[in-house]
């Protein structure tokens, strides 16, 4: 029985980065045998085990067959006679296709460190056309290394779209890897591969006619704009460029959480109005700040703001974000002493408010 460290920690590992989770693979045992050591059996699909320590996944070596189509369609083999070389086949790319020895010793029968060096994206062998989700995978990793996809690798891509894989993608699936890759650092690189192999449109088709017709460049640029914002910023400044419906269908569709299905509806409504918010008057901006719900949450208003400023930058437009303006008003709006006015005022509370608060920001215009 012989164990490595196998995927992940190896790759990270040679390319210099912190390692925080291992996986291992195990040749040459049984259930059973693991079971007598103190490993504890995890997961029903196929042996996979818990050490008793230090609580890392040890998998016993297998192989697998494609039995169905979709990332579910598989039957597993695993037994002491499967070899390393034989697990490390069935794993999507060269780059997490190498095994490290208890002695230090790299296994790499596949090339994986030469395309590390070279910033090569690419697939061990062709059964990768069995699962649809190596698809995002490769994009993902496209988007978090900044690696090329080898030209054999995206014709298969390709030909994964062509031949419906895609399809069998699920909602859950879609949208673990699409804010996985849009949390990467080069988040334009996961559309830019999805593009190119075609898989944009059946998987994101609302994206896929943005992208259309010469759009895909000014998408990939509000993405490049909004690599120094968090996630839901980064799905919003996607979606630009959606009608309201459009960015609901496709939340939907995908199951995107609460927050990033707000904030993309968000800008999908309130965009133009506030990148034009400096030309807004006082009952403009008190609307914009009201429809925004900016009094009670400052942070929504904030992330709408870091859209718009992706959406700017991206456009290469000389005009800001009038960030000082709209939050100066937001203050100036907050000085009414609204409970005041609701003690002193029977009827028509909500108006007499929005009056003060209106005169309010008049003043403060006014003396700016």
């Amino acid at each position: 029985m012989k164990t490595y460290a196998v995927g992940g920690s190896v790759r990270d590992e040679l390319l210099g980065l912190p390692v925080v989770d291992r996986d291992w693979v195990v040749v040459g045992a049984t259930p059973d045998a693991m079971a007598k050591l103190g490993f504890r059996p995890v997961g029903s699909d196929f042996p996979v085990f818990l050490h008793p320590e230090t609580h890392e996944e040890y998998a016993l070596a297998r192989t697998e067959r494609k039995t169905g189509p979709g990332y579910k369609g598989f039957a597993f083999h695993a037994a002491p006679d499967v070899t390393l070389e034989e697990d490390l086949r069935r794993r999507d790319l060269t780059i997490n296709a190498m095994a490290r020895a208890e002695d230090g010793t790299l296994v790499d029968p596949y090339g994986g460190k030469a395309d590390l060096e070279r910033g090569v994206l690419r697939h061990v062998s062709e059964a990768f056309a069995e699962d649809p989700v190596r698809i995002l995978r490769v994009a993902r990793f496209s988007a978090r290394f900044g690696f090329d996809v080898a030209p054999e690798t995206m014709a298969l891509l390709r030909r994964m779209v062509e031949d419906g894989e895609a399809d069998h993608l699920v909602p859950e699936r879609v949208w673990q890897e699409l804010a996985r890759g849009l949390g990467e650092p080069k988040p334009a690189r996961f559309v830019t591969v999805l593009a190119q192999s075609g898989a944009l449109g059946r998987v994101l088709p609302e994206i896929g006619a943005l992208a259309e017709g010469g759009g895909l460049e000014l998408l990939l640029a509000r993405l490049d704009a909004a690599t120094a914002f968090a996630t839901p910023v980064r799905f919003a400044a996607l979606t630009v460029g959606l009608a309201p419906q459009d960015v609901r269908h496709l939340c939907e569709r995908v199951n995107a959480p609460g927050e990033c299905r707000d904030l993309a509806e968000l800008a999908a409504r309130e965009r133009a109005a506030a990148e034009g918010a400096a030309g807004l008057g006082p009952e403009a901006l008190l609307a914009l700040l009201e429809r925004t719900d900016a009094f009670r949450r400052p942070d929504r208003l904030a992330r709408l703001l870091e859209v718009c400023e992706s959406d700017l930058r991206a456009r290469r437009l000389s005009r800001q974000v009038p960030r000082e303006r709209i939050e100066s008003a937001r203050k100036a709006a907050l000085e009414v002493d609204a409970a005041a006015i609701a003690r002193g005022q029977a009827d028509n509370v909500a108006a007499a408010i929005r009056t003060a608060r209106t005169a309010r920001i008049s003043a403060l215009l006014e003396g700016s």
